[in-house]
């Protein structure tokens, strides 16, 4: 679908690096519910049927034992529909959590849960936007509100403060380069530096300012840029740094190592 077709939105980070997105849009939006639904109801056939078999096999113990069993049967029931809940709830809580705000259904059709800063969405957010789930599927009040905000958000993403947008496709990933001396730098940084202590978020920002520096004033960049610097000097514990380094081909050299070392978690998520 042309792009030209589709909601963007701009959020600008605590660091001051603004990030633009394509919004997932209802249609996607749908058909990920759709594919979710799908087999959300295929674990949930399985679960009642495993849980029958469970109930009658403990009924007739029971029986056999001569103990009162007459209000197991409500029990039982009772307690499926309450697994029942925590299956639905966990399902989408489990995957937007360990696939960086994606599911089976939004990984299939590409897009992603965020942030409303672009950061990767954690378990809080997740948790959120599951127990509100039922809430917005009642009388379609999720969908209404889609189609009538700006940011195309339901209360689950009101609430927990996320937006779902497309994933960026690989020709804009591509576009991000890093210099030869970067290059170099970012070879020796593992020994020099405890790449480790970086975090994902940290990462994002990196990235975004990488990919935007460009569209930016001399002055800006360079305030940013130096900021953001120091900042990660402090955070891996480096205390020397090459002769002739800028500071953007020490960030250039952080991505690349951080890249190299964890992978790189928002790839798909920064625009």
């Amino acid at each position: 679908m042309s792009r030209r077709f589709l909601r963007q939105v701009s959020q600008q980070t605590p660091e001051s690096v603004e990030l633009e997105f394509v919004l997932a849009g209802i249609g996607n939006r749908t058909l990920a519910y759709l594919i979710d639904y799908l087999i959300f109801i295929l674990t949930l056939v399985g679960f009642w049927f495993l849980w029958l078999i469970f109930s009658i096999g403990l009924t007739s113990t029971l029986e056999s034992l001569g103990i009162n069993y007459g209000k197991a049967p409500l029990w039982l029931l009772a307690i499926a529909l309450l697994l029942s809940f925590i299956i639905y709830s966990g399902y989408f809580t489990f995957f937007e959590t360990t696939w960086r705000g994606q599911t089976p259904g939004k990984r299939w059709v590409k897009i992603r849960v965020v942030r409303d800063d672009g950061r990767p969405i954690g378990l809080a957010q997740a948790t959120l936007r599951a127990i509100l789930r039922p809430v917005d599927d009642i009388m379609f009040i999720g969908m209404f509100l889609i189609l009538l905000g700006k940011q195309e958000k339901r209360i689950g993403d009101i609430v927990a403060g996320t937006i779902v947008i497309q994933e960026e496709g690989a020709n804009r990933r591509e576009q991000l380069s890093i210099s030869p001396a970067a290059q170099e730098f970012a070879s020796k940084l593992p020994e020099l530096a405890d790449i480790s202590q970086i975090t994902a978020d940290d990462f994002a920002v990196i990235t975004a300012y990488l990919k935007r520096r460009s569209l930016m004033t001399l002055q800006a960049r360079s305030d940013l840029s130096l900021k953001l610097a120091r900042q990660l000097r402090l955070i891996i514990g480096l205390t020397t740094i090459p002769a002739g380094t800028t500071s953007d081909h020490f960030l250039e050299a952080i991505y690349l190592a951080y890249q190299k070392q964890v992978g790189d978690p928002t790839r798909d998520h920064l625009r």
